[in-house]
Parts: C-alpha cells; sequence; structure tokens
C-alpha cells in the first residue's frame, strides 16, 4: 500500500469511489501483481476497511456490480466472499483459533529456551535470512503495516517449508503488524498455506513465480519448492453456528468492537441510549495497529453519539448504567474473547446468509453467492 490510511468511514467511502473502477477486469488482470510499497496499487486495498467494517462487504460487492456487472466484476467479488467464508469457516471450527493461541504461547516458550530457534526467527522478522523478497517483505510488513495478498503467500510458504519454523509464530507476526489483521483470515490463511485447512495440500512458493508477479524485482533462490504438507493429531472439530441473541424492545446500551464499526446500519428494534467502545487489540500487536484500531474506534463513536444522539465513549466499568448491552456480532478472536458476561450478540444479514455455507471449502459459498446477493438486494 503507497498511500496512508485513514481509518475513518469518510476516509473508506472515499477510497471505495477511488477503487470501483479497478473491480473489473483490471483487477482480474492484475491482482496477482506485486509492484511493492512505492508501485501502483493492483488490490482494492480496502482491506483494512473492511476488517473493522468501516465498510460493508454488501458495499463493496454492490458497488463493483453497478460498476462493472456480475461477469466482469466475478474475481473481484470472490475476494470479498473469501473474507466472509474464512470468518464463517473459523466460527465453525473455534478451535482452530483456541489452540493456535496456545501453539503461539508454546513456541514463545522455545524461543526463550532455544537460542538456534530464537535467531532463526529473529533473522526472519528482522528480514536478514538472505532470502530476495522474503527479507524485504519482512521490513515492508513492519513499516507499512501492509503487504500484497500473493506476496503474504510467498512469505508464509518460506517461512514454513523453507526456513522451517513454527507456523503459529508466522501468523503472530502478521498479526502483530498488518493494519487488516483479521484473526479469521490470517489464521486459516496460514494454516492453508502449511496443508492444514485443505489437509494433505500445501502451497509452494516457486521463484519462477516470484519473479513473474513481482516484475522480475526479485529472484529467490534455494527454496524448498516441494513442500510436505504439516500434519495434526487433532484438526478442529466442526461445532454448530451458536443462534443469535434476542435483542430487548426498550432501552440498550450499544457496544462496539473492532469488528464492526458501522453503529448507523445495525438493524437493533429497541432503542440505543448510552455506546460504549470495546478495544481489544489482536495479542501482541505493535504500536502502528494499535493506534490505527484506536483512530477507527474514535470514529465510530463520534458517528455512533451523533446518530443516536447519546453519550459515546471507551467502555469503562459501570457505562452501561445497569442497561443490558447489545453489540453487533463478534467474529471468533480478540473482541469476541474480551464481550463482557451477558452480552446480547446480533448477527448481520449478510452473515447469517454466508456463514452457514463455510463450514468446508470454498466452494460451499461460492455456489451460493448467486443467492445470498439476491437475498441482500434490496429489490
Amino acid at each position: 500500500m503507497n498511500r496512508p490510511i485513514v481509518l475513518t468511514r469518510g476516509a473508506a467511502l472515499d477510497r471505495l469511489t477511488e477503487a470501483v473502477p479497478r473491480f473489473g477486469p483490471v483487477y482480474a488482470a492484475n491482482r496477482n501483481t506485486d509492484a511493492g510499497p512505492l508501485g501502483r496499487a493492483t488490490t482494492s486495498e480496502l482491506s483494512p476497511y473492511l476488517r473493522r467494517r468501516l465498510l460493508l462487504e454488501q458495499e463493496v460487492v454492490g458497488a463493483a456490480l453497478a460498476e462493472h456487472g456480475p461477469k466482469a466484476a466475478q474475481k473481484f467479488i470472490d475476494e470479498v466472499f473469501w473474507r466472509s467464508y474464512f470468518k464463517g469457516n473459523l466460527e465453525a471450527h473455534p478451535a482452530a483459533w483456541t489452540s493456535y493461541l496456545d501453539d503461539v504461547a508454546a513456541e514463545r516458550e522455545r524461543l526463550a529456551a532455544n537460542s538456534g530457534l530464537r535467531r532463526a526467527y529473529q533473522d526472519a522478522v528482522s528480514g536478514r535470512t538472505g532470502i530476495d523478497g522474503f527479507d524485504d517483505w519482512a521490513r515492508e510488513l513492519v513499516e507499512h503495516g501492509w503487504l500484497h495478498n500473493h506476496a503474504r503467500m510467498w512469505f508464509a510458504s518460506i517461512w514454513v517449508f523453507t526456513l522451517r519454523l513454527p507456523w503459529v509464530l508466522g501468523a503472530d507476526f502478521f498479526l502483530q503488524n498488518l493494519l487488516d489483521g483479521d484473526p479469521a483470515s490470517n489464521t486459516l490463511s496460514w494454516r492453508w498455506v502449511a496443508g492444514l485447512h485443505t489437509q494433505g495440500k500445501a502451497y509452494a512458493a516457486r521463484a519462477e513465480n516470484i519473479r513473474r508477479f513481482t516484475d522480475g524485482r526479485f529472484s529467490p533462490t534455494g527454496l524448498n519448492e516441494s513442500p510436505e504438507p504439516l500434519q495434526e493429531i487433532d484438526p478442529p472439530s466442526l461445532v454448530p453456528l451458536p443462534s443469535a441473541d434476542p435483542v430487548p424492545t426498550g432501552d440498550v446500551a450499544l457496544l462496539l468492537h473492532l469488528d464492526d464499526l458501522n453503529p448507523e446500519t445495525l438493524k437493533l428494534g429497541c432503542r440505543v441510549t448510552r455506546v460504549g467502545g470495546l478495544v481489544a487489540h489482536a495479542p501482541n500487536a505493535s504500536e502502528q495497529v494499535r493506534q490505527a484500531d484506536r483512530e477507527a474506534m474514535a470514529d465510530a463513536l463520534d458517528r455512533a453519539g451523533q446518530w443516536f444522539g447519546c453519550a459515546a465513549a471507551i467502555a469503562v466499568p459501570g457505562w452501561e448504567d445497569g442497561l443490558p448491552v447489545v453489540a453487533a456480532w463478534a467474529p471468533v478472536g480478540p473482541s469476541a474473547d474480551a464481550l463482557p458476561p451477558g452480552c446480547l450478540r446480533v448477527r448481520r444479514q449478510w452473515d447469517e446468509l454466508t456463514w452457514p455455507h463455510a463450514t468446508r471449502g470454498y466452494f460451499q459459498v461460492k455456489s451460493a453467492t448467486p443467492a445470498i446477493l439476491r437475498a441482500m438486494s434490496p429489490g
């Protein structure tokens, strides 16, 4: 990403307007090319806004359809639905998140005890491995809080199969630094690269692919291009999707969190008289990510206070003043982990329609996409 990211709803809408012309054939042709932090944008660069729902999925998809039509915009629409697929799949396999957190803690203990592993890890995150491209991406991630999606795949594959570092530490490194770091997309994408999400199928970073899609900027050598997928004894179990909670009809306190900062579009059926903000950062988040989260929350609280005509501030003990607390559904991740006991969770229609199809592979979601879009259409 070659410009500063301003995490407000207004900036998100401006970025959407600017990016929409690229959501058709241009996106399909160029989306895999990583032109580097100073190069031209080849993706939408909307993910920091979608991750916090400063933009809604249906807004972005609707803009693409209006500008390009369903055929020309299909590749872009698929990418938006991939984000929803990952969220729904992690809801259906929450142990993938809890075991990831446990494994990160265990691997950090190993780092402290094993000097060889610690050196290899520090070389990787500092960009000192000597691998062309990989070192540049490590520095780019820390400096800019961003990597092109194709570079994320290459980086993860090299981390796991060439450097043979624990995948959970790589996923943690990403989640610490990515301004669009989404717990579901990040965790499951790393699992997919490692061969755990789709068991037996790992992703191989290939030098020719890297040369081609970086326009020759990088030409690494020594990569493991025939990796053996990782194995796990107990894959995450499938669990039923919990139902959303019924919302009281009287006065309520609305709790905002970093997975949904679009309070104006929530359908609650009750009167919001207080608004609080819950800022639950990703584990070990960098100061750059924390500042971005704080900026996005401040913008959402300001909009919510104006929209509902009530006090809106960061939640502190007693902020709800005895009222029932209602929140938009927080997908599996830090926000969900931090919700207070008794918080009533409201799920958006987009998620209600998409997540039930996300229990296995993406194909189920892709097959359901036309029906989902018809159901979401105001007409």
